[in-house]
Formats: structure tokens, C-alpha cells, sequence
């Protein structure tokens, strides 16, 4: 796969696994930036029990599924877990068990794409997508809560 320049790109992604204890509660946030059409689509989701490297995969392959879904054929995504990126990108190998799976089906789906970029973010750059992530564990644990009242 080669690596888009910026005017090449039609998806911006922004990805982010969140997780309250480790395993624990865990959640995805993504959000994923049309340049053509200016469009923005947003996925706040509770993914159950897991670990954090477990969400921030989660939260990729969910961004790459809406992205293929909406016709993306060249896209850059953006991911605070400095980890992920690396196994993505071959810079690290994966070894976690747990990850293998998922590493596997983030890499099939990347053939979907004719171009394809992940980069590393400091987490400030990835914000919104944190926040989506935050907002469904603690809708999770509201919900729960009420259903116990």
C-alpha cells in the first residue's frame, strides 16, 4: 500500500479505545472526516469487558468498516495508541495472543483500500475521538445504574 499525500485523502479517521481498569469496562470512539463531501460520521460504542490494546483495535476496525461502507478508497487514520500503530504499520510484531485476531482483521480490510496511512497522534490530537470513547462507558454504567434503582 502506498502512503497518501494529504490532497490524495478522502477519509480523515480518527480512532480511540477507552477502557475504565485494564481489563475492565471498555468502549471505541471514532470519527471519521468526509474531505470531498465535508461530512463527519461518529461512533460512540460499549464493547463489554476487554483491554485497552483489545479497544483501540476495536475502535480501528470499526472506523475501517464505516469507511468502507461509505465508499472510501484513500484514507489516513489517527490513533493515540503509539502500540497499534507500530504492529500496523510492521515496526513491531504482535505478540499478545488476544491481539492476533484482530490484527489479522484490521489488515485483511485494509485491502479495501487503495491508498492507506496510520500515524501515531499525542492523545490532545485526538480528542474527539477520546471523548466518544469516555461518553459510552460512562452511558454504560448510567444505564446500569438506573436498571438497578
Amino acid at each position: 500500500m502506498s502512503i497518501p499525500q494529504t490532497h490524495e485523502v478522502d477519509f480523515i479517521i480518527n480512532v480511540d479505545g477507552a477502557c475504565s481498569g485494564n481489563p475492565g469496562d471498555s468502549s471505541i470512539g471514532v470519527v471519521i472526516y468526509d474531505i470531498k463531501n465535508h461530512r463527519e460520521d461518529t461512533v460512540s460504542q460499549y464493547i463489554g469487558t476487554a483491554t485497552n490494546n483489545v479497544a483501540e483495535y476495536s475502535a480501528l476496525i470499526e472506523g475501517l468498516r464505516r469507511s468502507i461502507e461509505l465508499g472510501a478508497k484513500n484514507i489516513s487514520v489517527k490513533s493515540d495508541s503509539e502500540l497499534m500503530v507500530k504492529q500496523i504499520n510492521g515496526q513491531y510484531k504482535v505478540k499478545n495472543e488476544g491481539l492476533k485476531e484482530l490484527y489479522t482483521k484490521a489488515i485483511s480490510m485494509l485491502k479495501s483500500f487503495t491508498l492507506f496511512k496510520i500515524e501515531h497522534v499525542r492523545r490532545e490530537f485526538n480528542q474527539k475521538a477520546d471523548r466518544l470513547a469516555k461518553k459510552a462507558i460512562t452511558e454504560y454504567k448510567r444505564a446500569g445504574r438506573m436498571v438497578a434503582s
